[in-house]
């Protein structure tokens, strides 16, 4: 299996690891990439196996599997130290990954993701199993129409995004034989993950975890209702972790790398000198 690697060179600064989401892709970083390479950092967003330009094989589709396939990333292109920056999904990789490799991570950020407790939240299961036909349709307006549509549609949603984010979330799709777009990834890997998402909680992974970790939250206007549960799971995140801050993006999107990359990639920036800190406190 093959996975790919975007990557944009530094000048010697610490390497950032960037995660994307479920179903989602590494060009969702794109805009936040470029700043942190400007800035001298080597960079590389990864395509989980399934998604963007990576191989789609049967099995391995649950946070385990993501986990051992970053590791194999680091192994090959020989990467430790690094600054892990995961969103929504990719966020709960990056917090199991950073507990179980310590060695190969020396920060964490959790972009609006990877403290949600999916066992204590009003979308418990089997909610989400009933609600397949949702879940195949991915972004509204994205999928049973044209190209053309689809990228107006995203355009009209997020209407200040980079041409870059558009084309970027137009990426999770492709084009079927009757020419309107289908989910990228199929249906039954996106339950094979949403069932990890469910069963694997990021809290039983925080106690391994003992480098700077930066949350980053989005509180969307249009999901006000679930405002107290957000704070509630980042409360209980913040108890558990040993050095946490957090960063509150009030009335942003969720795809935070895509809505506010200048604000993104600056916290992500005082991650790595934070991280620099802490590794000259432990020497």
């Amino acid at each position: 299996m093959t996975l790919n690697v975007r990557h944009r060179p530094g000048r010697g600064g610490r390497p950032f690891l960037l995660l994307h989401g479920l179903a989602s892709n590494a060009r969702m970083w794109d805009d936040v990439a470029r700043r942190l390479a400007d800035a001298g950092h080597p960079v590389y967003a990864i395509d989980t196996r399934g998604h963007g330009d990576s191989d789609v094989p049967e099995q391995g589709y649950d946070n385990e599997a993501a986990v051992a396939d970053l590791a194999a990333v680091c192994r090959e292109l020989r990467l430790t130290g690094a600054l892990l920056a995961g969103h929504s999904w990719g966020g709960m990789v990056a917090v199991r990954f950073a507990s179980v490799h310590p060695d190969l991570a020396a920060g964490l950020a959790l972009v609006d993701g990877g403290w949600i407790n999916h066992t204590d939240t009003p979308l418990r299961i089997p909610t989400w199993q009933k609600d397949v036909e949702k879940i195949a349709n991915g972004v509204p307006g994205t999928t049973g129409v044209t190209v053309h549509t689809a990228r107006e549609r995203i355009r009209t949603l997020h209407p200040h995004w980079s041409k870059d984010a558009v084309e970027a979330m137009l990426a999770d799709t492709v084009e079927g034989p009757d020419g309107l777009l289908v989910q990228r990834l199929p249906l039954k890997h996106r339950l094979s993950i949403l069932n990890s998402m469910w069963n694997d909680s990021p809290a039983r992974w925080y106690p391994g975890i003992a480098v700077p970790v930066l949350m980053l939250i989005a509180l969307p206007s249009y999901a006000s209702a679930l405002g107290d549960w957000v704070r509630k799971w980042v409360t209980e995140a913040e108890s558990a972790i040993a050095h946490v801050d957090s960063r509150w993006y009030v009335g942003a999107d969720h795809n935070l790398h895509a809505d506010q990359p200048e604000r993104v990639a600056a916290d992500l920036l005082e991650l790595a000198r934070n991280a620099d800190r802490s590794a000259l406190e432990r020497s």
